[in-house]
């Protein structure tokens, strides 16, 4: 069991999130990584560059849910057996402040694991050298794709 409650279905879990995560072509884009992986939590971070910013110098909302996505989705996973992946079915974003910051980081939780449908929750924090703000909250369900 870990600390959040949750049943170890695969040993090798984290190493399998990492390695599904360095296969995703869209976080080398953006130039997110891994942070922390636990079992049915996950931490996404993304270093500011101006090229992920919308006209006014903040994070573009797209940016921030696609990490939020991301996170949710491998804190999900860390929770299948070793040949269940992982698909978003549905989420919802609420934008809360804007996304200025050093960096973005998004920390996924499992509010639910299911046989089939978990549903995970983010929040997104912008990170500056004086201050942190949660700037997301992420609500979404991820479904377990067998064989």
């Amino acid at each position: 069991m870990s600390e959040l409650g949750f049943k170890e279905r695969n040993p090798n879990f984290e190493a399998r999130v990492r390695d599904s995560f360095a296969k995703q072509t869209i976080m080398g884009l953006l130039g997110a990584s891994l942070d922390r992986v636990e079992l049915g939590r996950v931490t996404v971070v993304l270093p500011a560059r101006d090229d992920l910013c919308q006209q006014d110098g903040y994070f573009h909302a797209g940016v921030t849910t696609t990490i939020a996505d991301s996170a949710s989705g491998y804190a999900a996973l860390s929770l299948f057996d070793a040949q269940t992946e992982v698909l978003s079915t549905e989420f919802k974003v609420n934008l809360l402040a804007p996304a200025i910051g050093e960096r973005l980081r998004a920390v996924a939780t499992v509010l639910k694991p299911g046989r089939t449908l978990t549903v995970v929750e983010a929040d997104v924090f912008a990170d500056a050298a004086d201050k942190t703000v949660r700037c997301a909250r992420f609500l979404g369900t991820m479904i377990a794709l067998r064989g």
